[in-house]
């Protein structure tokens, strides 16, 4: 007869057992701003598509009581919304650098991928626009 070789295994409910990989989405965000390198462009407002993906990592499950516990997608919002408001940018690109720096001062944030789109700029296309994935480094 075969002996049992399992071992019983005591979890220590301090010790975090599991790494969570999460994302915040926000999808289509639509703005009328003034954005672009154009005189007309710095005339007359236009309207601005951002879509994100934010992703994070924590060792801990959500906790349903505490806003800090997560990534507020609100929070990322209203940032970007600040951003528009109070600085004309030229170029996409320069506002999607803004845009990261002010979403990576969140530690816990590991990567975004950002895109913004203009929705009324060329007659021949529903939008133009730039797609940028930034990365932190664990240098």
């Amino acid at each position: 007869m075969k002996k049992n070789n399992l071992k019983i295994v005591k979890i220590d409910r301090k010790k975090n057992l599991f790494n969570y990989e999460k994302k915040v989405l926000i999808k289509d965000l639509i703005l009328d701003l003034k954005l672009g390198y154009f005189d007309f462009e710095k005339e007359k407002s236009q309207k601005v598509k951002f879509t994100l993906d934010v992703n994070y990592e924590d060792k801990k499950p959500s906790n349903d009581k505490d806003i800090k516990s997560i990534v507020n997608y609100a929070k990322i919002v209203r940032l970007i919304k600040k951003l528009v408001k109070n600085k004309h940018y030229n170029f996409l690109e320069t506002l999607a650098e803004d845009v990261f720096d002010e979403i990576f001062k969140d530690k816990r944030i590991d990567k975004i991928t950002l895109q913004i789109e203009k929705l009324e700029i060329m007659k021949d296309c529903s939008s133009v626009g730039i797609q940028i994935s930034k990365k932190r480094s664990h240098d």
